[in-house]
């Protein structure tokens, strides 16, 4: 294909219909009527050779044809748009600039309340879309494809395409409800296993931290249940018997502190502290509205958590 015939406009126009799958809404993206965009889209389907969308009850779906060309698409809109716009000055209070985060579930939790009224504060024409992921995996596909500008969650593998800056820990604590027979006692192991227990397991392999140590001492505990959304499990425990390891951080913020005994894990169960790391892709790197966004996000993680890694 000959570069001389392409329209640089239409490549813009199809990466915004990837990342909204709507005409209408990626019309709003980059300043253009639905009518301009609906002829882009011809244009785009011809100069292509492939239907590229098709309409189903969700929105637009890109063909095969339109997700081989997204990636590298979108990479090369972003490293142009980073050559023309790398040396100027984002001024954050005059920006008129839409954000997309994509968060897991605790972060959106602790650190999302804080992050917007810092959001209204300095910079108030901005806004924020946020976007949910359990797998570590799906955070990478999310900034791959150009739908998110960053991403906060559990570490997803190194890789040079996706820079990674530590924010924040949490320790895991056991919590049993207030008068459990084991609230006021030392927790051993053995008393440990003696019960039953809830496991949290966000991405459904049904193994948590726990499973994998007490498998190392050739050991297993007793799971009655198994539930993917961690915040849900604060109010099970606290009105049953049941066991749950837990981030000190989601018994904290679930609003049931009050209700639930929190114990040291057993010594045996000396479990590694969970990390949360912002993620962006490398294309966005020296954007200088991606980069205000990523030190604001550092900033209220800092403010909330210090240095200690706890709030």
């Amino acid at each position: 294909m000959d570069l001389h015939g392409i329209d640089l406009n239409l490549l813009v126009a199809f990466d915004a219909l990837i990342c909204e799958r709507n005409v209408t809404r990626a019309g709003v993206r980059i300043g253009r009527t639905q009518p301009a965009m609906s002829a882009a889209l011809s244009r785009l389907r011809l100069l292509l050779k492939d239907e590229l969308f098709v309409r189903s009850a969700s929105g637009l779906q890109p063909t095969p044809r339109a997700l081989e060309l997204a990636a590298p698409l979108g990479e090369a809109l972003a490293s142009i748009q980073r050559t023309l716009e790398f040396t100027q000055a984002f001024e954050p209070s005059r920006a008129a600039v839409r954000f997309t985060l994509a968060l897991s579930d605790h972060p959106a939790v602790v650190m999302l309340p804080a992050l917007l009224a810092r959001l209204a504060h300095k910079a108030p024409g901005a806004t924020l879309r946020i976007k949910s992921f359990s797998a570590r995996e799906d955070a990478l596909a999310l900034l791959d494809a150009g739908e998110a500008d960053a991403a906060v969650g559990v570490p997803g593998g190194s890789t040079p395409r996706i820079p990674t800056l530590p924010l924040f820990e949490e320790r895991f604590v056991c919590v049993a409800r207030k008068g459990h027979p084991l609230a006021d006692k030392k927790l051993t192991l053995k008393r440990f296993l003696s019960c039953q227990h809830l496991l949290v397991s966000p991405e459904g392999d049904g193994v948590g931290h726990v499973d994998v140590r007490l498998a190392q001492l050739q050991r297993r505990r007793q799971v009655a249940v198994t539930l993917p959304q961690m915040y849900a499990a604060p109010a099970i425990v606290a009105g049953g018997d049941l066991l749950a390891t837990l981030m000190e951080g989601v018994v904290r913020a679930s609003g049931m502190a009050r209700a639930l005994a929190v114990l040291p894990l057993p010594p045996e169960l000396d479990l590694e502290p969970v990390p949360f790391v912002l993620h962006w892709h490398r294309r966005n790197d020296a954007h200088p509205a991606q980069r205000w966004l990523r030190d604001q996000v550092a900033l209220v993680c800092r403010e909330l958590y210090g240095v200690s890694g706890g709030p």
